[in-house]
């Protein structure tokens, strides 16, 4: 994970640890959209990662989806099996 990614990454790790236990899982698609934000950034970058993120917890609403959502894959990376 690039630097810039880790330094993305800290706020969501910090909300898993300190408010996701008060709040309760309240998340509409599988994986959560924490989990998925963090695999965006592993998988993608900063950059892409993070915009997949955004646009995850913007979906992630009463009038959006629900459901398994994975994290796409990496343009030229064989999708995931299953």
């Amino acid at each position: 994970m690039s630097p810039l990614a880790r330094l993305f990454a800290l706020p969501i790790r910090a909300y898993r640890l300190v408010l996701s236990p008060w709040i309760g899982f309240n998340c509409r698609y599988q994986p959560t959209c924490s989990a998925y934000a963090l695999e965006a950034l592993e998988r993608h970058g900063a950059l892409r990662g993070g915009a997949l993120a955004l646009w995850r917890i913007l979906r992630c609403n009463p009038w959006g989806g629900c459901g398994y959502d994975p994290v796409p894959p990496k343009p030229g990376e064989p999708p995931p099996e299953g």
